[in-house]
């Protein structure tokens, strides 16, 4: 048996995550002509008086700046970005800033090909936009506007087009579960630099959806991990992905079958089925992309529309205000950010789990439900040392890179 290779399984930050994010987001406001049954900021039609003007933005992207070269990625998200007039400006003032700049819109009428020209002539790296289902009447139920499907689509299309890197995020919910390879067969043919299965956080309207089972969640999990040979594909607000694939590469390597391993359910075996149907299972035709260490307050830093700072969008406690306190000081130096560092301060199964260090749980989940930032991970239904193969995976561990320095 080949050893398994942890950097292959995961992908570690370069730089310490106690001193520099890998992105920043930041919600430039909360205006979005959208209904969005997740929507995190309960978003409006009109914009906050109290959002960070245009020199404070600015003034925000010298802070990202501040982090050093090369800068984390700066993403301008809402709400939708397109509402705020001086967007093009932003972005092209952030190049100047030596910060590399990705917009994330509402698929709205505003989504124009020439709208998305010039977010790309302003020096935009990239776009990432939302599709919650592979039917006009999944995805526009979703998003409470009809045509908002179609307009996602040409503006996918167009960004393409024109050279941009695109990344589509899926909402994952009861409501699209059995549509989920179905969404993948639009990525593959339209063509992405990524695919998110983001998992619904109960928070904002997002409290009024069902939950998954933790079942369910790993049936999913382990589905995102096989789509992986087809399309690039990652999770956001699942971070136990990064155990699932640990377990998968061991369990490959030893030649043993994952279903019957790792104990997955029907719903795996009906997503499987359904792809095998879309021609999605050939396997083999890319490199699958091993997911990045990175969680709330680790390698992860929200900026919220009147500057307030969160460890993430989903993650409502704040942290400090960047009209007051830079940036970098706020997520180097903050007792909730260097807290969230500390994989010894998990409680429940995290804290006992072999994988805390390179999983951690959604933190915004767990608060989510419990109300307390480091309670165990809701929807992850696996009990420490209950994977078979303890030996393996404590040599993986062992034999991947070390943590950055200063980093627990």
């Amino acid at each position: 048996m080949a050893p398994v290779n942890a950097v292959r399984a995961i992908r570690r930050q370069h730089q310490d995550v106690a001193e520099k994010p890998f992105i920043v987001i930041w919600e430039s406001t909360r205006a979005c002509p959208l209904a969005c049954l997740h929507c995190r900021a309960e978003a409006v039609p009109d914009r906050d008086p109290r959002e960070l003007d245009t020199a404070a933005a600015k003034d925000l992207l010298h802070q990202v700046a501040a982090f050093g070269h090369p800068a984390p990625i700066f993403v301008i998200t809402g709400g939708d970005p397109f509402q705020r007039p001086d967007l093009l400006e932003l972005i092209g003032y952030g190049e100047q800033a030596g910060v590399r700049v990705a917009v994330s819109p509402s698929g709205t009428p505003t989504l124009t090909p020439e709208r998305l020209r010039e977010v790309h002539e302003a020096g935009a790296v990239g776009l990432s936009l939302s599709l919650d289902g592979s039917t006009a009447a999944l995805h526009d139920g979703f998003r409470g506007v009809p045509g908002v499907y179609r307009w996602t689509l040409d503006a996918w299309d167009a960004a393409r087009a024109l050279g941009m890197k695109v990344q589509i995020n899926t909402t994952v919910n009861r409501r699209n579960l059995r549509d989920l390879p179905d969404v993948v067969r639009l990525v593959h043919e339209h063509g992405a630099m990524l695919w998110s299965a983001f998992f619904l956080v109960p928070t904002g309207r997002g409290r009024q959806l069902g939950v998954l089972t933790p079942q369910e969640a790993e049936d999913v999990l382990n589905f995102v991990y096989d789509v992986g040979l087809t399309v690039p594909a990652k999770t956001t607000e699942a971070h136990h992905f990064r155990r699932v694939a640990l377990q998968r590469k061991i369990l490959t390597d030893l030649g043993e079958d994952h279903v019957s391993a790792l104990g997955l359910g029907s719903l795996y075996r009906e997503l499987r089925w359904r792809a095998a149907d879309l021609g999605l299972d050939s396997g083999g035709r890319r490199a699958r992309r091993p997911p990045l260490d990175v969680n709330a307050g680790r390698g992860f830093v929200f900026v919220s529309h009147t500057g307030t700072v969160h460890p993430s969008g989903f993650l409502p406690l704040g942290a400090g205000n960047v009209r007051r306190t830079p940036l970098p000081e706020i997520y180097r130096t903050s007792e909730l950010f260097t807290g969230l560092r500390d994989a010894d301060r998990l409680g429940g199964r995290c804290g006992a789990c072999e994988f805390r260090r390179v999983c951690g749980g959604s933190r915004s989940r767990a608060y989510g439900v419990t109300g307390d930032p480091y309670a165990e991970e809701p929807w992850c239904g696996y009990r420490p040392g209950s994977f078979p193969h303890q030996r393996e995976l404590a040599a993986v561990l062992a034999a991947g890179p070390p943590p950055p320095q200063g980093a627990k």
